[in-house]
């Protein structure tokens, strides 16, 4: 995770921004939006984590999944300054099927969704691409590369994941600013060229 030193500049938003977007940071259980949002804001990061118990071990599948000890029970929230008129607003959805009664909240202004997807648990993803879909937000694919894990070209992502031709699929590792970034910027120009269109 990157750890920026807090000041008074990073924390207050600069006075000349006139344009804010709610980005949506989804993605099914332990594909690392909490670690995405934490890597890209330049605010400390609001986090609603919990530790995991032995209660939840028949609902939180662990399966193939390292070190994971908690989880998010609300959402994850950041901010990052594109520009000195735009600021992104992220906020980081629950993976869990119990918790979808959040999103229709949080699915209110979102311009845009970027769907972290683990190229090793595909399958995972369509529950959540179908929430983005049910609520009508335009969404990129950034497919999360965790230490290991295979890599699979465009066309046998876009094949797996049933994709349309124009969603945008990149690949990223949450724990990187420079890869997490370009995932970002992958998305807003997707929804700015579909907003050229309209």
């Amino acid at each position: 995770m990157v750890s920026r030193p807090v000041s008074d500049d990073t924390v207050h938003l600069n006075e000349k921004v006139q344009i804010a977007a709610k980005i949506l940071v989804v993605g099914h259980f332990a594909v690392g939006k909490t670690t995405f949002i934490g890597t890209m804001s330049e605010i400390p990061p609001l986090r609603t984590e919990e530790t995991m118990t032995q209660a939840g071990e028949s609902v939180d599948d662990l399966k193939g999944i390292k070190g994971k000890t908690t989880t998010t029970v609300a959402m994850d929230f950041g901010r990052l300054t594109l520009t000195d008129r735009l600021v992104l607003y992220l906020f980081g959805t629950p993976g869990q099927q119990r918790f979808v009664q959040v999103w229709e909240d949080m699915s209110r202004g979102a311009l845009g969704a970027l769907v972290l997807v683990d190229p090793q648990r595909l399958k995972e993803s369509f529950a959540v691409m179908d929430l983005v879909e049910k609520y009508g937000i335009p969404y990129a694919i950034a497919v999360n590369h965790f230490d290991g894990t295979p890599v699979r070209s465009d066309e046998e992502l876009r094949e797996a994941l049933d994709l349309l031709p124009e969603t945008p699929v990149v690949t990223c590792d949450a724990r990187d600013t420079k890869s997490s970034a370009n995932a970002l910027m992958v998305l807003v120009r997707y929804l700015q060229s579909r907003t050229r269109k309209e």
